[in-house]
């Protein structure tokens, strides 16, 4: 599995999965609905894949001495690498701005601020995200496309559904907004939330995908 990891790392990840982490710092940016910087790291998940697919890489590994159903849990776990990497960079970006910038320029028009519940949004979108595009994709490996789109579009959709939580409800426009220090315990379990539910939607996704890649034919 290891090895399988290393080889992911070295031949299979896509100059975007490092260049779209440096997009954590977009939480800078005023008014801004800090929840698409999250959408970036399912992009990077595409080109990766298309990587893949444009190098043979599927039938290499699956020539490797190797357990086959070892092939997408290594992918994944590289995936999930790199979103918790992003996920750890927007949590700290957030709070440095939170310390350098006054509480007045922090609150943000167009979403939820850039606080630790943002990062528990982040980490739902990246959990659906996986769900909705890795079982997909390993039941076909060649077909790309059409597992994003459904994924992307449903990304999209629940980062509308934050902006609107946002603005419709107490809870987010007053008691989960603002700065970290504020309602600290009610924004640490919706963090805590939100990574529960990332870790059970990655997990069912690398089971459902490594029964799905067990019976593809190559």
């Amino acid at each position: 599995m290891l090895n399988l990891i290393k080889k992911e790392i070295a031949l299979c990840l896509h100059p975007t999965a490092f260049i779209f982490l440096f997009f954590a710092a977009l939480v800078f940016v005023p008014n801004y609905p800090y929840e698409v910087i999250f959408f970036f790291s399912c992009l990077s998940v595409f080109f990766c894949c298309m990587m893949t697919r444009e190098n043979g890489d599927i039938a290499f590994s699956c020539a490797l001495p190797a357990k086959k159903e070892h092939i997408p849990l290594a992918k994944i776990l590289v995936t999930i690498g790199l979103q918790c990497i992003i996920l750890l960079l927007v949590g700290i970006i957030g709070a440095v701005k939170g310390a350098v910038l006054p509480a007045e320029q922090y609150v943000n028009q167009a979403g939820i601020s850039a606080n630790i519940v943002l990062v528990g949004n982040g980490a739902i979108l990246l959990g659906i995200f996986n769900l909705i595009f890795f079982p997909r994709y390993f039941k076909k490996p060649d077909k790309i496309g059409v597992p994003f789109v459904i994924g992307a579009i449903v990304v999209f959709l629940l980062i509308g559904v934050f902006i609107v939580l946002r603005w419709a409800t107490p809870l987010y426009s007053i008691t989960l907004n603002g700065l970290n220090s504020v309602n600290i315990e009610a924004k640490a379990a919706a963090l805590i939330i939100g990574f529960v539910v990332y870790i059970i939607l990655s997990a069912i996704s690398c089971k459902l995908s490594m029964k799905y890649f067990q019976r593809v034919d190559l």
